[in-house]
């Protein structure tokens, strides 16, 4: 199955924005004034917190950095700023200036990461590198939102749609089209026109939004690369120390103990996915839930109808309110995400599940506190807040207890049925990645790996 194909599972069934001609913001005849005269100027400092009663982007201090002028640095153009990595450092930092990681602590984090690619390689017998040596950076929580926007900024991009969008067709008469505006028609009301040209340019600006916000906030609660099981595609693990400091400082941790803990789980889910056919499969579900969801056209048609932005900051207040991320972007679930769930969601049990398994059976021997920290990591993990689930939200991941426990159900099950030599046959290629039915039923999946191959002779 090359990267390009879908996963399989066995058994289961115009707009360009308006920028007057003069400071008086004046049409191109310089005679009658537009309504959307200096929209986006005025826009900028709504977003970036400056305009009267409009506080700039919720969760952003002082706003976006950067503005929004004619909506160009938000589509991340070549030679200009990367708003997302803006905002994402922005959000991670607070707005002030972090220490640098002690140098003492970058030493025993690296050799902490020898001790975890012997151990987890000789436990699982799988790669713990893609491609070259392993490297692990200790970092600030400014530094990790740098290194990881690009991780999460191909599945927020995929979400870039407004409703009744056609991927064939023109951005802006996709967006237009979805309000029932037509910029191309000479009859249309000039009033209206410029929705199509805002909306138009909302949609990249709203994906360096979301992505900055989301990895920003990431930064201020995550250990390390893997807190979330997205596959990444280099062989560098990023652990955020004051994180791991504050972490074992709240629930009385050996720091040492945590680190090794960190290192052990990090390597662990890198080399379960680096497995090809598992990071295939996740990635192509991950990518397809993300590029599913199906906008709520009336309810942000409601939301901006009735907005006269010619009638002050008021109406600029609402506009911003009107804008939130969730709103434009849709977090609107569609019968394409409801089919990929169960797929998703038992995929991601396993991982967890196997991971979980690995770190039990190394950490006991290891870590002399091992049980006291994977419990703290546990509650922390189940833990999250409604605003920290919402890039889970996004891309299909459902970290509950629940799933936590199926997971480490069905892994519980494929030991005491077939050993450790079981377990290490999910990894065998993609025919052997179970179904959402035989996570659920592990004898069901070992009975069907056993069967004999249709296509071997």
């Amino acid at each position: 199955m090359s990267s390009e194909d879908p996963p399989e599972f066995p058994n289961d069934g115009p707009g360009g924005p308006y920028e007057p001609d003069d400071a008086e913001g004046a049409g191109a005849s310089g005679d009658q004034p537009d309504p959307s005269a200096g929209l986006f100027g005025v826009l900028g400092e709504m977003f970036s917190g400056g305009f009267p009663g409009a506080g700039g982007m919720p969760g952003l201090p002082g706003g976006l950095p950067g503005g929004f002028p004619g909506g160009q640095p938000f589509a991340g153009g070549a030679g200009g700023p990367d708003p997302a990595r803006q905002i994402a450092m922005a959000v991670a930092s607070g707005g002030s200036s972090e220490p640098n990681v002690d140098p003492l602590v970058r030493i025993e984090y690296e050799s902490l990461l020898r001790v975890a690619e012997l151990q987890i390689a000789d436990r699982t017998g799988l790669q713990v590198s893609q491609s070259g040596p392993l490297r692990l950076r200790p970092v600030t929580r400014t530094a990790w939102a740098t290194a990881s926007v690009d991780a999460y900024r191909p599945y927020m991009a995929k979400m870039a749609q407004m409703p009744g969008t056609d991927p064939g067709m023109d951005p802006g008469m996709n967006l237009g089209s979805g309000f029932g505006i037509d910029p191309t028609d000479p009859d249309g009301d000039p009033s209206t026109a410029w929705l199509s040209g805002l909306l138009a340019a909302m949609a990249p600006m709203m994906v360096g939004v979301t992505t900055g916000t989301m990895v920003g906030r990431l930064a201020l609660r995550s250990l390390g690369t893997y807190d979330l099981p997205i596959p990444r595609d280099d062989d560098e693990l990023l652990v955020i120390v004051p994180n791991v400091e504050a972490f074992a400082a709240d629930w009385s941790l050996p720091a040492e103990d945590l680190r090794l803990w960190i290192c052990l789980h990090e390597v662990a889910h890198h080399a379960v996915l680096g497995v090809p056919h598992l990071r295939t499969a996740l990635t192509n579900l991950l990518s397809r839930h993300a590029g599913a969801f199906r906008n709520d056209g009336s309810a942000l048609q409601d939301q901006l109808g009735d907005i006269d932005l010619t009638s002050g900051p008021e109406a600029l207040a609402r506009l911003q309110e009107a804008l939130d991320p969730e709103m434009v972007l849709g977090a609107v679930r569609s019968p394409e995400q409801e089919a990929l769930l169960p797929h998703l969601e038992a995929l991601v049990a396993v991982v967890i599940g196997y991971v979980d398994h690995v770190m039990d059976d190394i950490g006991g021997t290891l870590i002399g506190s091992y049980r006291q920290v994977t419990e703290a990591v546990r509650r922390r993990r189940v833990g999250t807040g409604d605003a920290d689930r919402f890039v889970e939200r996004i891309l299909g991941l459902n970290l509950t207890l629940e799933q936590v426990d199926r997971g480490s159900a069905f892994v519980a099950g494929v030991v005491e049925r077939s050993g450790t030599d079981g377990l290490g046959r999910l990894w065998a290629g993609a025919q052997n990645l179970p179904t959402p039915s035989e996570v659920d039923a592990p004898g069901l999946w070992l009975a069907r790996i056993d069967l004999p191959d249709p296509s071997q002779p």
